[in-house]
C-alpha cells in the first residue's frame, strides 16, 4: 500500500471523502475512480468551480497509479465534467446533467458509426428532427 501524507489525505477527505474503489468489481480501474468523481459531483460533494485535488494525491489515496487517476479525469474532461488547466489544477465545469447528456450523445455518435453514418450525417438527422 501506498504511504500518503497526513496533508494530502486531509485534502482529498474534505473534497472527495466518498471516494472509494472496489477491486473486486471487473470494472476499470480507472473507470471505477471517474465513476467515483461524478458520483461526487451528482451529490454535490463537488460543484461548478470548485476545484478537486490532484491526480498525484487522489493516486496516493486510493492506492493506485497517477496515470489511471488521469485517465479517469480525461474521460470526465470529455464529457465536460472537469477542466483540466495547466499544470496540475483541475476544476469541476459541468453538472451532473451536462456529463449525462454528452454520454448519450457519444453513445449515438458510436452507435450512428457502427450503423455507417459519418458525423456530418448525424448532425444533418439532427438538426432535421422537431
Amino acid at each position: 500500500m501506498v504511504e500518503v501524507k497526513n496533508d494530502t489525505q486531509a485534502s482529498v477527505d474534505a473534497d472527495l471523502a466518498g471516494l472509494r474503489l472496489d477491486r473486486s468489481d471487473p470494472t476499470l480501474l480507472h473507470e471505477q475512480v471517474a465513476a467515483a468523481i461524478r458520483r461526487a459531483i451528482a451529490d454535490g460533494e463537488a460543484g461548478p468551480g470548485q476545484r478537486i485535488p490532484q491526480a498525484r494525491d487522489l493516486a496516493a489515496v486510493l492506492g493506485v497509479n497517477r496515470n489511471t487517476v488521469l485517465r479517469a479525469l480525461r474521460l470526465l474532461r470529455d464529457e465536460g465534467l472537469v477542466e483540466m488547466g495547466r499544470g496540475r489544477a483541475v476544476t469541476v465545469t459541468g453538472t451532473p446533467e451536462a456529463g449525462s447528456v454528452t454520454a448519450k450523445a457519444k453513445e449515438l455518435i458510436d452507435f450512428a458509426r457502427s450503423r455507417g453514418y459519418r458525423r456530418d450525417e448525424l448532425v444533418a438527422l439532427i438538426t432535421r428532427l422537431p
